[in-house]
């Protein structure tokens, strides 16, 4: 008969159980980045344009901040089984747009009772989160040549039924995020050369050599936007563009013009809502207000990059790994052409430039990137409990 000892408690002793490290909801200093730069688009489209434009902008903001709440609950790994739809999806949105009439020239949005959705803006998300399932799936069974070949022409295919509505700069973004996919599949490096080499010789033959030769693969309008930057003396319109978009800069000094910001209350500078939105707020709030606007982007990327470490799988990197791709270009290209460095492109700058569609897909982004952060952390603290148990 075996007996059992205890250790006796000494009175007014009390046993002391194990703490439990408590996990956060979502990591708030992602979803506190996205919300602060909502902000300061609300601050700056009531200067620029008027308080009816940046009280919508706050309600798409509302709206998207509850998306994104929403989307942070639900764990990511599911759609991974609806890659097809989600991809034919896009597909059918990308293609819709043709059989309404255009809006301001273009054929980019589907009109709903008081609303009109830009379909193409949907497409970036469709598109990560299919090519990200896409990959993982194909990354057993085929080679890497054979899946670098297919994850870029699915992506292809997606930019090339957007370029003609006309909407280049999407078209970029979708091949920003085809290449941005392969890169944290972990494609070799001679693979992702080749890609870029491929793709200079391409953009090279679309602006300089078919031009030469009388076809016009692009809209001349969009050759004189993507080769003003390399020429800003040249007399057109998009080096106007370009030169009242750094005068708005030069002109906001330190705290900006507020109320008497002349380029974007008296129309010189072209788009103060959208795409020269930064020039507006640089002009408006000075060089503190665009520091504060970079210091945000800065933070949204790195809590990307942060909620990329510790993904639980494979298809929560290349979900993340695709965002971060698509908000990096985004900000990069915009914000690039206001100050010369980059092509003018139709290109939004994320939960800055007014627009419903973009804002709403934006913090839908956020709130995968806050799913992959939730079902990593959860997973390394279930990882914690079985190796102490």
């Amino acid at each position: 008969m075996s007996s059992t000892t205890t250790t006796p408690i000494a009175p007014g002793e009390r046993t002391v159980q194990p703490r439990r490290r408590s996990l956060p909801v979502f990591d708030p200093l992602l979803l506190g980045a996205g919300i602060g730069l909502i902000c300061c688009s609300y601050l700056m489209l009531r200067t620029a344009v008027g308080s009816s434009e940046a009280e919508r902008q706050a309600i798409y903001g509302g709206i998207g901040v509850l998306l994104a709440i929403v989307v942070s609950q639900i764990d990511y790994t599911r759609l991974r089984e609806f890659k097809l739809g989600l991809y034919a999806l896009m597909i059918v949105l990308d293609v819709a747009v043709y059989g309404f009439a255009p809006i301001a020239g273009a054929r980019r949005w589907i009109p709903l009772p008081g609303f009109s959705f830009q379909s193409s803006e949907f497409g970036k998300l469709l598109l990560i989160v299919a090519l990200a399932g896409f990959a993982v799936d194909r990354s057993r069974q085929l080679s890497e040549r054979r899946r670098t070949a297919r994850v870029m022409l699915l992506a292809l295919v997606a930019a090339l039924l957007v370029i003609p509505e006309p909407d280049l700069g999407t078209g970029l973004v979708y091949v920003a995020i085809g290449f941005a996919i392969l890169f944290f599949a972990g494609t070799s490096w001679k693979h992702l050369t080749g890609l870029v080499a491929l793709f200079a010789v391409a953009l090279t033959m679309a602006l300089a050599v078919a031009p030469a030769v009388g076809v016009h693969v692009v809209h001349r309008y969009q050759v004189q936007r993507l080769t003003a930057f390399l020429n800003p003396s040249k007399n057109d319109t998009s080096a106007y563009q370009l030169h009242e978009a750094q005068i708005a800069i030069g002109a906001g000094q330190k705290t900006g013009q507020g109320a008497q910001a002349t380029q974007s209350e008296l129309g010189f500078l072209p788009e103060p809502d959208t795409d020269f939105a930064f020039a507006s707020m640089a002009e408006i709030y000075g060089f503190v207000g665009g520091a504060v606007v970079l210091a945000l982007y800065a933070l949204l990327m790195w809590r990307a990059l942060r909620a990329i470490t510790v993904a639980k799988n494979l298809f929560g990197t290349l979900i993340g790994g695709g965002i971060l791709a698509m908000l990096m270009f985004q900000a990069f290209v915009n914000i690039g052409m206001t100050v010369g460095i980059a092509p003018i492109t139709g290109v939004p700058l994320p939960l800055l430039s007014y627009g419903g569609s973009s804002v709403v897909v934006t913090f839908v982004a956020i709130g995968l990137l806050e799913s992959i952060y939730i079902q990593g952390r959860l997973a390394a603290s279930g990882k914690n409990r079985a190796l102490v148990s």
